[in-house]
């Protein structure tokens, strides 16, 4: 960010000191996740990241992080608030919590496992400004190219009618409908292969249909309260009613594509949207189109931090994933962490939120006196 730029109107100037639970943060855990962006420095030097900073500025910001994490004590927090400015998201946020959940598998098909998940198409791609056909529809995100040519994609309903069976797709086998549609919630899964041995799967593409979330579904219809349909309430109604299963599936109409994922140890966190693996606790899905990859985010809740008995959720996160239902400038997911206990976590985080941004200090101007 260049000296005198103007701090977009969604954004206020605020100091460390009116953070609530900003000096009670383990600020050294806080650094770590900074430092994971150095060795990915390309997320903080693309152009449409807010604020943009140099390779120079980028490599010298890391060197000091670097000297300030191996020091300890007080140095980390000392660095942060000398090399940030934070900066306050004025609408009103809300998170939710996702995790990474663990399942039994199988790599085929057999009479207990007989749900796939798929690998991505031949043809898929995203649709930007530089491949957008003529008359393309502005809800679809995704489109599969045939003979030079962009086209829709099956939505959810179309593939579990079969569309897509005569291609091969399926990477691995599940046991239960309900936790495969849970992995296309989450995006990620860490299998137990019927043969003794694991994979993970991570998310590859995606049909490009809007997201629509069945537990508000439910709701709109007047099956319950949001409070009764948190990820373990949504569950519940899905095994109670089978037979509507399957049709309040086909109202979500986006559908994710999968790849196994042997690039990182099972022991590391599911690799996330901008290309590295989540920390529990410490990673947070965003809309880039507003907060882009790379950004440290504090977030400021009310949901309780179970890594700190009752006190209430308050910590220096980074922004490096994304999700089908995360929209808009104050949105958020906090990754929980992987298995049953952190799914059961995740499950209950539905709450109002404070979002600051941290960006390099340089003298900012605020919109209101902004000049050419």
């Amino acid at each position: 960010m260049v000296p005198g730029q103007q701090i977009p109107d969604r954004f206020e100037e605020i100091s460390f000191s009116s953070l609530p639970g900003w000096q009670d943060d383990d600020h050294a855990a806080a650094l770590a996740g900074f430092l994971r962006l150095c060795r990915k420095p390309d997320i903080l030097t693309q152009d449409k990241v807010f604020p943009p900073i140099s390779a120079s500025d980028l490599q010298k910001l890391c060197r000091d992080a670097e000297k300030a994490a191996g020091a300890g004590g007080d140095a980390p927090r000392t660095f942060l608030e000398s090399r940030f400015t934070p900066l306050r998201i004025v609408q009103s946020g809300f998170v939710t919590g996702y995790f990474e959940p663990e399942l039994a598998a199988s790599r085929v098909r057999t009479d207990e496992f007989r749900y796939p998940l798929l690998k991505k198409p031949d043809g898929l791609e995203a649709i930007t400004p530089e491949n957008w056909p003529q008359d393309w529809p502005g809800t679809l995100s995704h489109g599969r190219r045939i003979n030079g040519r962009l086209t829709e994609m099956p939505d959810r309903g179309a593939i579990m009618d079969g569309k897509l069976d005569t291609e091969s797709l399926e990477l691995v086998w599940l046991a239960d409908p309900i936790d495969a549609y849970f992995v296309h919630v989450q995006g990620s899964a860490r299998l137990r292969l019927a043969d003794g041995t694991a994979m993970r799967v991570g998310y590859a593409g995606k049909t490009g249909h809007p997201y629509t979330g069945i537990a508000r579904l439910l709701v709109t219809r007047g099956e319950g309260t949001p409070e009764d349909f948190t990820a373990a309430g949504l569950r519940a109604w899905l095994e109670a009613h089978p037979d509507e299963r399957d049709e309040l599936f086909r109202q979500n109409r986006s559908f994710i594509f999968f790849r196994e994922v042997d690039e990182i140890g099972l022991s590391d966190g599911p690799v996330g949207a901008a290309g590295l693996p989540l920390v529990a606790g410490r990673s947070l899905a965003v809309d880039p189109h507003f907060i882009p990859y790379g950004t440290m985010v504090f977030v400021a809740s009310t949901l309780e931090d179970h890594d700190s008995g009752n006190a209430p959720f308050r910590r220096l996160m980074v922004a490096d994933d994304t999700g089908s239902a995360i929209k808009g400038p104050a949105r958020g997911d906090i990754f929980v962490g992987s298995g049953q206990t952190a799914g059961a976590i995740a499950g209950e985080i539905r709450h109002k939120a404070v979002f600051t941004i941290l960006v390099p200090t340089i003298r900012l101007v605020p919109s209101s006196v902004a000049t050419d």
